[in-house]
């Protein structure tokens, strides 16, 4: 038993770095981009996900994070670029960050040469990359390894910065996925098209700037609750009505 829960630990700290928005914050963005599909985007979404939704594709990521033969793919998740610089102007990673991730996607997606497999685990894994890069700490800092680090208490409960924007205020909600998807707030077409412009490195810059507030409002030690909910869950609410529209015109675009 002991070294069972050895084990666990041992997985845990080694992947805790790629924790994100969890199911419910990713199925919320899938839910949102499904609505926003062309028809021939979603015609050929179906054809390489056999019929399966975004929501239900949309954790397969993290799914395979067990599994060692895919553990090349966890720094994708995330991408560090310390306040004073931009993510063109600090060195990338050689094993690979969130907006590679995203341009990997995109090539295999694009390619002529790529097959239906390697374009369907492609799809799947893109689905959850720009679902990432709209949880703010997955565009954080490496010094607190994107707020793992950062001990704060939610309630009564320890816990890191990371994991209060990944779960703890979503679950606090309580409400499901389809639930906080059918309840956005209402945008004009021509919001969704503002919210929708630029490349996926203007939407990393984009949450950068939320990544900024936070720590400008949150202290190491800080008890969350409450208040915390009051002033930030709208924030919460925006990234993922931001990240379904912007996924939605990614894959418009790609399949459209």
């Amino acid at each position: 038993m002991r070294f069972f829960l050895l084990s666990i630990i041992i997985c845990c700290s080694q992947w805790g770095h790629s924790y994100d928005w969890g199911q419910t914050g990713h199925r919320t963005t899938g839910a949102i981009a499904q609505k926003y599909l062309s028809k021939k985007a979603q015609r050929a979404i179906d054809k390489l996900l056999d019929g399966e939704s975004l929501a239900f594709v949309s954790t397969y990521a993290d799914e395979i994070k067990s599994d060692n033969a895919y553990r090349s793919y966890g720094p994708w998740h995330y991408v560090n670029v310390p306040f004073d610089k931009t993510y063109d102007t600090h060195e990338h990673s050689d094993k690979g960050d969130l907006i590679q991730g995203i341009d990997t996607c995109i090539n295999v997606l694009k390619s002529d040469e790529a097959t239906q497999q390697e374009k369907s685990f492609h799809l799947r894994l893109l689905v959850h990359l720009v679902g990432d890069l709209h949880q703010p700490m997955h565009t954080g800092i490496s010094d607190d390894k994107g707020g793992n680090d950062f001990q704060v208490r939610w309630y009564n409960d320890g816990t890191n910065l990371h994991s209060v924007w990944d779960t703890r205020m979503i679950e606090s909600y309580g409400m499901s996925y389809t639930e906080l998807a059918n309840n956005m707030p209402e945008l004009s077409k021509t919001e969704r098209q503002i919210i929708a412009g630029g490349t996926h490195r203007d939407w990393m810059e984009d949450s950068r700037k939320v990544v900024k507030e936070i720590y400008a409002t949150t202290e190491v030690g800080d008890k969350l609750g409450y208040r915390y909910m009051y002033d930030h869950f709208s924030t919460v609410r925006s990234q993922l009505q931001k990240g379904g529209i912007r996924l939605a015109s990614m894959l418009n675009e790609l399949f459209g």
